[in-house]
């Protein structure tokens, strides 16, 4: 009999974030990017650019069209042991600065200017620049217009093969973009895994049917498809960003009517998180709707009741 049960609420009181939720068990789906591909949009039809990138495009299904300053430099000069170079970044100066030996000099050649000691030539990159510029100097941002996706069956299409007969990438380039600005594309690859986060909470109003959540938990980890996945953090991304040219997402995710977020609902997913966290991006990406950041975590609760959300702490 119920009466006879033993209790298994632990004794000591608990914390604020655990009062009042319903389930003990409640699970997140977490997605996030791993690598990336950038190139300005004119470079998708240049066949060295793309042969270049060709196996990180291959794996590339998410792809964001957005904004990025034109970078140009503009002088070069050695003082005092160290190697400054004069940049404009969307229209506006800064310098970098490297150290360098005693007894370098500056030389002209066909490929550009370098800093030469004996038989050794050096200049930096312009990855190592854009990464300096940014994460010293805080001088680059993307601002981002359009997200999307191409996954094909079996991921036969990647987000290039999208790109080249893109309706919305052609609008944007007819339109324009400011004088001091690129029109830029990012690419990103998906972690092809399937990562759960697990909130257990011994306080739960419901702590009978653990065991049969957290299966079903482990359905849903595991039977979610990479065509799914793509699409769930394509979505994500919209809502996260609200991109100008971009309709569907903007409003309607996460809802119970959309088809892609079916299956969270029926295993009982309680929240999903799509990351863009990596380094090596030389920008932080922004929109309207969201401040630049080097950083970006879509994460959404799934159900409007608050004794379902557990992951992200209280709404304010």
């Amino acid at each position: 009999m119920a009466e006879n049960q033993p209790d298994t609420k632990p004794n000591q009181d608990p914390p604020a974030l655990f009062v009042g939720k319903r389930f003990d068990i409640e699970h997140a789906l977490s997605m996030f990017a791993t690598s990336f591909v950038l190139m300005p949009a004119f470079g998708i039809y240049e066949e060295e650019i793309v042969a270049a990138f060709k196996p990180q495009l291959a794996k590339c299904h998410i792809y964001v069209i957005g904004t990025m300053p034109k970078m140009e430099t503009v002088d070069q000069r050695l003082e005092n042991g160290r190697l400054i170079i004069g940049m404009l970044v969307g229209g506006k100066r800064h310098e970098l600065a490297w150290p360098v030996p005693k007894g370098v000099e500056m030389v002209e050649t066909e490929r550009g200017w370098f800093v030469r000691k004996d038989d050794r030539y050096w200049a930096p990159s312009d990855d190592e620049m854009a990464q300096r510029l940014n994460n010293e100097q805080n001088a680059i941002r993307f601002e981002v217009l359009y997200i999307g996706q191409a996954y094909g069956k079996d991921g036969s299409r990647n987000a290039l093969d999208r790109l080249l007969k893109h309706e919305t990438l052609q609008r944007i380039s007819v339109k324009g973009v400011p004088a001091d600005q690129r029109l830029t594309l990012l690419m990103l690859e998906i972690e092809p895994g399937n990562r759960m986060i697990t909130f257990m909470n011994p306080w739960a109003e419901n702590t009978q049917d653990g065991n049969a959540r957290i299966s079903a938990g482990l359905d849903k980890l595991f039977g979610t498809t990479d065509a799914e996945r793509v699409t769930l953090y394509e979505a994500s991304l919209i809502r996260h960003f609200q991109p100008p040219f971009n309709k569907e997402f903007k409003e309607s995710f996460p809802s119970t009517n959309l088809k892609v977020l079916a299956d969270c609902y029926d295993k009982d997913f309680s929240a999903l998180i799509s990351e863009i966290c990596i380094d090596e991006l030389p920008f932080k990406m922004t929109s309207d709707a969201v401040p630049p950041s080097q950083y970006h975590t879509a994460k959404f609760d799934l159900h409007d009741d608050e004794a379902r959300q557990v992951f992200f702490g209280k709404k304010v």
